[in-house]
Parts: structure tokens; C-alpha cells; sequence
């Protein structure tokens, strides 16, 4: 009697739960047997009863959750793993050529996975974080945000292991916060997700429209012989500008430079190639099109582009802190003409960039998916976490420090450092021509990402028609217009919408998912929910203080 009670699918017992047998020949994929595999071509023919069969199970898969094992095909009709076909409702089978088709990488391509997908336009507004921050503080807070980052960034990665029974093999953070706090969860994420896609995609349009204004104006000048420039500078070589500064009068302005330019072709020029009134305008006949695509595979192909993009720009850094030396002088807590306190009240500003600049949450399970150590995931986090700190702190520190004061203040480092270059300067235009490519071919990948994740919980298809594409893709392209039009600050762009993004999805998110967790098991203690809730009321205190400072 107790052998027939037995359940004919036998568990293996792992740590704590109970899970199927991993064994390839307890456990493998959906079967056909070889004679129902017609002809030997490439692509062969699978009959009509075999093709039936596999529907069945299809089915019959549908009609339970993921953790009710009742309807999995049995063991006896499971092939070998050599034997492993793939089938097409249309008919044809494919063979597969080994027991695992996804290639695994190691663990120095997954780190630098991370930190190529972390390496964005943030990069360019480090100099300018430091200097709301103070140089001391910025550095502290670099420091510490990483670390913090790096924490919620772990939490997010092993939240998928602590649900028992459930096979989270292919499942996103959304699916674990639906799984914990139901539709709200599940929503909340997706939206703060499409927060932190659309804000870079509005960074893009209004850093593109600069790159591209510059460009052009670099080659209007070489064309015509111009060598002046409309702002204030040092003098030499490597020539450093301040585009706004605030003058003045009984400072000493005998080593700056300020040319007006009166020429009537020149004005011409600047009247139908302006940074803010025409540029971001001419954009949209580029780029507008190719958010229609329906596949972003053609752009894809450029994604390296982002790597060569990053080091062309360490060389820039390093190369113009050679050529102009350091130039620092500490004030811990008063101002003076030429530098800024070591420690200011703006660091809020820094610590909401450094949000987003440390953002990659929403996609590190999809990346650590492709590691081929797994034992390795934690130590491989941190290592790409400290490779992308240590580049922020290069960058930073370094166009911070080399920037020359005096003659100009500290005050005129903008928050796109290559700004405070003329646009006459050789290195600089190619780093800008190189990111203007990188970012028009990146556009719309973000642009597509936009859309799969919207159309797809909203109408359950990626491209449910040109018309709601189209509506989809002009209000994206709209208020990356309108932000480069009248708000053309990046730095601030990226610490509102990182904040944003943050609050849900590195800060709260994370922290309780792993607090209900612990609840749920019986293992939460006070000295854990103590510094869950600080991060919680940390994230909060980083979002207000955008708003306050």
C-alpha cells in the first residue's frame, strides 16, 4: 500500500526545499521519438503525431503555475540530451548540438559586461558632481555610494534564490516583485524601469545635440578659417573655457581671453545652427525614423562602440591632467574667488548622479544568468562594482583637480566637462564625433527597450501596430526636445530621474523584498530590519534633497 501512495515523481531533497532531479536522465526536455522525425535535411520534418504531442504538453504546461509539478511530461518519454530537438509549429525540428545551448561566459567577460553597461553619459558629469560636493566629500560620497549601490545591486541578485518551490530560473526582479507584493509590485517596477530608460534617452537627445552643434561648428571653422571663440579661456595650447562665467569686475582678468565674433556669415551660421533653437529640431529627422524599427538588432551591432567610446575618453582625461597640471587649493568650509569648500551643502546633488551613474538593478539577474561560474556571481559583482568606481573616481578627480584655477574658477566646470573645452580643440572633437555616433546608434536600442516593456504588459505584444509606436516614439522624441530646447542641463537630468529610479529600485524595493523574505522564513531580527529601514529613509532623503539643495 505505501509503495502505491508514493508519488510517481520522485523529489531530491536540496538544503532546505524540495526541487526535481537535475539528472539529465530523470529530468530533460520534451521528447519525439526518431521515428516520428522525417527526413534528414536541416531543418527536418517532425509528423503530425509528434507535432500534436508537443502541443498537448505545451498545453497541458499552461494550465498550472510554475511550482505545480502535476502536469510535467514523465521521465520515460524524455530523450538524452543528444537527442534534443527543437520544434516549429509550422513543422520543422532542429537539432541541437549539445546539452546546453547558451554559451556561458567567463568570469572577466562578465565583469566587463558590467561595467561597459554601466559606463554611460554619468561619466561625463562626475567633474561637475565633485564640485557641487566639495572635492573632499565627493570623493567620500563616490566611495560610499558605490558600496551602498553595491549592496542593493546583491540583494536584487539573490532575491530569485530565496523563494522555495518556485523554478525562478528565467524570471526578471519584476517577477519577483509581483511575486511578493502582487500587480502593485510588479507595476512599480516597470514603471520606475521606464523612469530610469527614458531619462537616459532624454540625456542622449540633449547631449547628442551638443556633440553634434559642436561637430558642426568645428568644421564650419576649419572650412572658413575661424580661430576665435566666443567665450572666456586661458590662453595656449590646450585652451581651457568657462562657456557662462560670472565675471567679475575687480578680479583679475588679464590672462583670459574673450573674443565677439562680427562677422555677418558667421552670424548667419550661429543663426541656423544653435545648440538649443535648431539642433535638437534637426535630430528628429534622424532619429525618429529608426525608433520604428521593429527589431534593434541592426543597432546592436554597435554596442562596442560604448567600450572604445570610455577609453578614448580615460586617454582625454589623462592627456589634458598632463598638459595642465594640478591645481588645487583646500578650503574646507569657506568659499574663495578661484576654488570651492572641501564640503558643501549641494552634495545631494552628486549622490542623486551617482544613483544612476551605479544603476544597473533592473538587468543584473539577466547578466549574471550568462556567467559560467555561478559560485563566482558575488565576487564577480564586486569586482565590476570597483572597476566602474575606481573609473568615476579617475575621471572625476582628475578633471577636477587639472582644471586651472586661477585664471578661472572652479565654479565654471560644467556639468558635461567636455563643455569647458572650445570646440576648436582636435582631441576633444573626436571624442565628441565618437560619442555622437556611439549614442545615435544606442538611441534606439533604448528607444526599443522603451517599447518592449511598455506595449508588451499593456497590449501583450511588442509592436501592436505602427500607430501606437509611432504615438509611443513622439513623446519620448518630445521631451527629449523640449529638455534640450529650454532645460539643456544634463547633470541635473540624470540626478532627478536617478533619484527617481533609485528610490524604487535600489533602495526600497531591494530592502523589502529581503526583509519579507526573512519575515516569511522566521529568520528577521532587529539589526537587520534596523539598516534595511535606514537604506529605505536613505533613498527617500536622496530624492527630497534634489528638490531642497
Amino acid at each position: 500500500m505505501e509503495e502505491d501512495s508514493k508519488p510517481l515523481l520522485g523529489s531530491v531533497r536540496a538544503g532546505e526545499y524540495y526541487t526535481d532531479s537535475l539528472d539529465p536522465k530523470q529530468r530533460r526536455p520534451f521528447h519525439v521519438e526518431p521515428r516520428n522525425i522525417v527526413g534528414d535535411d536541416a531543418q527536418e520534418q517532425v509528423s503530425s503525431e509528434a507535432a500534436a504531442l508537443s502541443s498537448r504538453v505545451h498545453y497541458y504546461g499552461r494550465l498550472t503555475a510554475s511550482s505545480d509539478r502535476l502536469l510535467v511530461p514523465p521521465d520515460h518519454v524524455i530523450p538524452s540530451p543528444e537527442d534534443i530537438y527543437v520544434y516549429s509549429p509550422l513543422g520543422t525540428a532542429f537539432k541541437v548540438q549539445g546539452g546546453d545551448s547558451t554559451a556561458k561566459n567567463p568570469s572577466i567577460v562578465t565583469i566587463f559586461a558590467i561595467w561597459n553597461t554601466m559606463m554611460g553619459t554619468s561619466i561625463l558629469s562626475m567633474p561637475w558632481g565633485i564640485k557641487q560636493a566639495g572635492f573632499t566629500l565627493g570623493i567620500i560620497i563616490i566611495v560610499l555610494m558605490g558600496l551602498l549601490t553595491l549592496y542593493c545591486c546583491y540583494r536584487v541578485l539573490k532575491s530569485t534564490k530565496s523563494i522555495p518551490h518556485v523554478d525562478t530560473s528565467d524570471w526578471e526582479f519584476p517577477d519577483v516583485c509581483k511575486y511578493y507584493f502582487g500587480g502593485f509590485g510588479k507595476w512599480s517596477s516597470l514603471v520606475f524601469s521606464l523612469v530610469s530608460l527614458i531619462g537616459a534617452m532624454v540625456v542622449y537627445w540633449v547631449l547628442m545635440s551638443n556633440f553634434l552643434f559642436n561637430t558642426g561648428k568645428f568644421i564650419y571653422n576649419y572650412v572658413h578659417n575661424v580661430s576665435t571663440s566666443d567665450a572666456f579661456g586661458t590662453n595656449g595650447t590646450d585652451r581651457v573655457i568657462c562657456p557662462y562665467p560670472n565675471l567679475d569686475p575687480d578680479g583679475d582678468s588679464s590672462t583670459l581671453q574673450y573674443y565677439v565674433k562680427e562677422n555677418s556669415t558667421g552670424q548667419v551660421f550661429d543663426l541656423w545652427w544653435s545648440k538649443t533653437n535648431t539642433i535638437p529640431f534637426y535630430l528628429i529627422v534622424l532619429l525618429l525614423p529608426l525608433l520604428n524599427f521593429r527589431s534593434a538588432s541592426f543597432f546592436a551591432r554597435f554596442t562596442f562602440l560604448g567600450t572604445l567610446s570610455v577609453v578614448y575618453l580615460i586617454f582625454l582625461v589623462t592627456y589634458k591632467a598632463i598638459r595642465l597640471g594640478f591645481h588645487l587649493d583646500f578650503h574646507w568650509f569657506d568659499s574663495s574667488t578661484f576654488f570651492v569648500p572641501e564640503f558643501r551643502s549641494l552634495f545631494p546633488q552628486l549622490s542623486g548622479v551617482l544613483t544612476l551613474a551605479f544603476f544597473i538593478h533592473n538587468c543584473i539577474i539577466t547578466l549574471m544568468k550568462n556567467n559560467k561560474h555561478q559560485e563566482n556571481n558575488v565576487r564577480d559583482l564586486s569586482l565590476a562594482y570597483l572597476l566602474v568606481g575606481l573609473t568615476y573616481l579617475y575621471v572625476g578627480v582628475l578633471i577636477f583637480a587639472a582644471f586651472p584655477s586661477p585664471p578661472l574658477s572652479k565654479e565654471c566646470i560644467e556639468p558635461n566637462f567636455l563643455d569647458n573645452f572650445p570646440s576648436s580643440d582636435v582631441l576633444v572633437f573626436v571624442a565628441r564625433a565618437c560619442l555622437l555616433f556611439q549614442m545615435t546608434s544606442v538611441y534606439p536600442l533604448l528607444g526599443y527597450l522603451v517599447r518592449v516593456q511598455l506595449m508588451g504588459q499593456l497590449f501583450g505584444d511588442h509592436y501592436p501596430g505602427f500607430l501606437h509606436v509611432f504615438i509611443l516614439n513622439i513623446l519620448v522624441v518630445g521631451a527629449g526636445v523640449l529638455m534640450a530646447r529650454f532645460y539643456p542641463n544634463i547633470g541635473s537630468i540624470i540626478r532627478y530621474s536617478g533619484a527617481l529610479c533609485g528610490l524604487a529600485l535600489v533602495f526600497v524595493l531591494p530592502s523589502l523584498i529581503h526583509l519579507t523574505s526573512l519575515n516569511r522564513r522566521g529568520e528577521l531580527r532587529w539589526p537587520s530590519a534596523v539598516f534595511h529601514g535606514f537604506l529605505v529613509l536613505l533613498g527617500v532623503a536622496n530624492l527630497f534633497g534634489q528638490f531642497f539643495m
